[in-house]
């Protein structure tokens, strides 16, 4: 009996190991509202998935997500709905593959925004962000000192339990095997999703994200790169953002609420300009893009408004890619003089690309604040020479220029709002706080 009882437990570890072995990268959280949710994953082969999920609170209240059958031509990457949800409610979820529940390794759970408004104060929620995720694979990467490192500091962001997870560009590095085919392009983002130390931070938070030029392309790229059609269709493939452009405007513009403030997610790299390029005018968002940020910053309730781009705003510095440097110089201006005018208050960019981390801010009499909080790198090779920059709105001292990670909370009453901006390093180390108030 003895030895049939260990054959049987035998055979079913063998046949979940099987079926466990089917996922490549993933379960990852994408965007959540009130009434829906996204799950993304990516499988070893073609195979048939979807998830079964319930309120934990009733857990006979079963509902079935889209089945979606990965292929090649999609890098086994599948988007997974849960579309039958009601606010502020926890549900766990089961993944199945070809029709057999797969055991995951952390906790399958969501819990969707509540309704708030004209009830009570704003619940307080908290995020991480950064940019820069170099991951290091010898046969393809630059000869000398590895350029990536530092992983453990995505299971330091895990445990700190942010609400979601914003990815502020770079979040992989092509190379050059990478950016002019789609075999590349989909070997550098499956190679790189699949790190032991990113798997507990993909599975327990939800995930937003925009990109930048390591991503979008080659180094400093802009809307002359060719393949940009296939890096962007990569883009939507392995994220989950609720759109990927906006109305006409395509790109991964694209925006989402959560509690009290308002994230406007933008694409600095499809319409931007060659920063060689001599020309009056230049742009980076290109004028529609611009315009619908116009708007949408004009119309909104948000407490706080957080204007989510590639590379700094308003350092001015006027150098690398800054928006005071290479002819856009103009643009900046004019967004700020937009803010200016309209008397839009509790503007903050979040911002990346440098390979440093600081906090800059534009305060003028009876003007409204501006804020740009930089955050960078996750875990490429820091920028030792950042804190020379001559960035006179820099806070004082507020420059980092190991790797890190900004942890970033919003609490309080109505009445009584603040953003308290954290940074930490790869080890969890606080690093650098600064609270904002709002006007």
């Amino acid at each position: 009996m003895k030895k049939y009882f260990t054959l049987l437990f035998t055979l079913f570890s063998v046949a979940a190991l099987a079926q466990s072995n089917l996922i490549q990268n993933g379960p990852m959280k994408g965007y959540i509202d009130m009434k829906e949710a996204a799950i993304w994953l990516q499988t070893t082969k073609p195979a048939e998935v979807f998830i079964k999920y319930y309120p934990v609170e009733n857990p006979a209240n079963i509902h079935y997500s889209n089945i979606e059958k990965t292929s090649y031509d999609k890098a086994l990457t599948a988007h997974l709905f849960a579309d039958t949800l009601e606010p502020g409610t926890t549900y766990n979820y089961e993944l199945y593959i070809n029709n057999k529940k797969i055991a995951l390794t952390y906790p399958a759970t969501f819990t969707t925004q509540k309704i708030w408004k004209w009830r009570t104060d704003a619940p307080d929620f908290k995020f991480a962000m950064g940019s820069g995720a170099y991951i290091d694979e010898t046969a393809y990467d630059r000869p000398g000192k590895p350029y990536g490192g530092g992983y453990e500091i995505y299971n330091h962001i895990a445990d700190m339990h942010p609400d979601f997870f914003i990815w502020l560009g770079d979040n992989v590095y092509l190379r050059e095997p990478d950016w002019n085919t789609r075999a590349g392009i989909f070997h550098r983002y499956s190679h790189d999703r699949a790190i032991p130390e990113l798997q507990k931070l993909l599975a327990t938070t939800h995930h937003y994200a925009i990109w930048d030029d390591h991503d979008y392309g080659t180094n400093d790229s802009d809307k002359s790169f060719w393949n940009k059609n296939e890096t962007f269709n990569a883009f939507k493939l392995f994220w989950v953002n609720p759109s990927y452009g906006v109305g006409d405007i395509k790109g991964t513009t694209t925006l989402f609420n959560w509690s009290d403030c308002d994230f406007f997610l933008m694409d600095n790299r499809s319409f931007r300009d060659p920063d060689k390029r001599i020309e009056d005018n230049k742009t980076e968002l290109g004028e529609e893009q611009l315009q619908w940020l116009f708007d949408n910053l004009v119309n909104s309730y948000g407490t706080f408004k957080f204007v989510v781009l590639g590379g700094q705003f308003l350092s001015n510095s006027g150098m690398y890619e800054a928006y005071s440097n290479n002819g856009f110089e103009a643009e900046r201006q004019r967004i700020i003089d937009f803010i200016y005018k309209q008397k839009i208050k509790n503007v903050v960019f979040l911002t990346g690309d440098v390979h440093f981390s600081e906090v800059s801010v534009l305060k003028k009499r009876n003007q409204p604040t501006i804020w740009d909080i930089t955050s960078s790198p996750l875990n490429s090779g820091p920028n030792t020479h950042g804190i020379d920059q001559p960035n006179s709105l820099r806070v004082p001292g507020s420059a980092i220029i190991v790797r890190n990670y900004t942890m970033l909370e919003v609490t309080g009453t109505k009445d009584a709002r603040v953003l308290k901006v954290t940074y930490y390093d790869t080890k969890g180390t606080k690093l650098y706080e600064q609270d904002i108030k709002p006007e």
